[in-house]
């Protein structure tokens, strides 16, 4: 057996025991909202970067595309968000993304026997998707930057902004209702199903920052963070698994790799909020404590019991720019870095063992290892 895989169903106890998946450098983290190159560095961010360069080869004609049949203020809203025009409407140079979503689709079909290039029109889906869900949370958390540009709505306003937002989900489902593979139907059902926990993950996230901080607990954040992030994760390698034949079973399978592979994600990207470096991530630093998020290295450290945790809920939410160090000090202190740290590599290692029960053979699997390790090793 290989290594970048373990036997059907072992599942390592840390991820660092499969292909070298550790938790991130401490000395800093990368964000995706940066646009640059995460986890790039070693043969397997090589192998992810090849992947996701294929992808966005394959997968952005189809998002012009779909976009091109928006009515035209529309489309001038969502051409800039994807960073191919500017406000103006001048073109852009900028990317649309990384394409991890959609180059999972892609990977989940590859591995489990099935065409990728089959799979295009529900890769560009599944983006699509994502991207309604990034204009509509920049709109609610107040985002003004997305990958060192103004985010849509502080160019366009709110409406038009959560309206181009709308069309987009709107434009998934027809990309796939248009789409004539025997999958379709079940992938448009699944990513319906998908967007309304994508949207009840973001209805309690937004109660949960209503609450005190003494009455969020890391339950409640761990399952905001799976429907918001892990559930498009999941899902993106679900599709793929449909695309290419898979069996029930194989697609649940992937659907939770997809699920704790994002669960990872989000637990180094609410890292990257606090500690990121903001030459890469295009925010201020510690923007995250700023706005006042209950991510959740902030809600392990106030839930800590700890002599820093108590310094912490203190000055938690409301502080001002000169409190920022001494919070991120405190949260550090109180362990929820290092909590979340450990976190990450417990949810890759579950990852891990539900691919190697949709797809026992590791060479196959090779790709969806790297994707996923992509997004979770970052450092800055």
């Amino acid at each position: 057996m290989s290594e970048r895989m373990l036997a059907v169903g072992e599942a390592p106890r840390t991820a660092g025991e499969v292909r070298g998946v550790v938790p991130p450098a401490r000395a800093g983290v990368h964000d995706e909202r940066a646009g640059g190159a995460a986890g790039d560095s070693g043969a397997d961010g090589q192998e992810a970067a090849v992947l996701l360069d294929r992808t966005r080869e394959a997968v952005e004609p189809e998002l012009r595309r779909a976009v091109d049949s928006l009515p035209g203020t529309m489309r001038r809203v969502v051409t800039y968000h994807f960073g191919w025009e500017h406000a103006d409407g001048r073109p852009a140079a900028g990317r649309s993304g990384k394409a991890i979503r959609p180059g999972l689709v892609l990977a989940a079909a590859r591995a489990l026997g099935g065409s990728p290039t089959a799979v295009v029109k529900a890769a560009a889906a599944v983006e699509l998707v994502h991207n309604f869900t990034l204009l509509h949370d920049d709109v609610i958390d107040r985002d003004s930057t997305r990958r060192h540009r103004p985010t849509a709505w502080t160019v366009f306003g709110d409406a038009d902004a959560i309206l181009a937002g709308d069309a987009l989900q709107a434009l998934a489902l027809r990309v796939l209702a248009d789409d004539q593979h025997p999958a379709a139907g079940a992938a448009a059902a699944r990513l319906a199903a998908c967007v309304v926990e994508l949207c009840e993950g973001q209805h309690v996230d937004t109660a949960l920052e209503e609450r005190p901080c003494d009455q969020v607990t890391l339950d409640e954040c761990l399952g905001v963070a799976e429907a918001k992030t892990g559930a498009l994760l999941g899902c993106a390698c679900a599709v793929g698994a449909l695309y290419a034949g898979a069996g029930q079973d194989e697609v649940e399978a992937m659907d939770a790799f997809g699920r704790q592979a994002g669960l990872a994600f989000q637990l180094i990207d609410d890292v990257i909020g606090i500690w990121g470096d903001p030459a890469r991530t295009g925010k201020p630093v510690g923007a995250d404590l700023l706005a006042g998020k209950k991510s959740l290295p902030v809600v392990a450290a106030l839930t800590s019991d700890t002599a820093a945790g108590a310094e912490l809920a203190e000055l938690y939410p409301g502080l001002g720019p000169a409190d920022v160090g001494r919070a991120a000090d405190a949260i550090d202190r109180a362990g929820g870095r290092d909590w979340a740290q450990a976190q990450a590599a417990e949810r890759m290692s579950q990852a891990v063992g539900q691919l190697s029960r949709a797809v026992p053979d590791p060479d196959l699997a090779g790709g969806l290892l790297a994707l996923a390790e992509f997004v979770t090793r970052r450092s800055s």
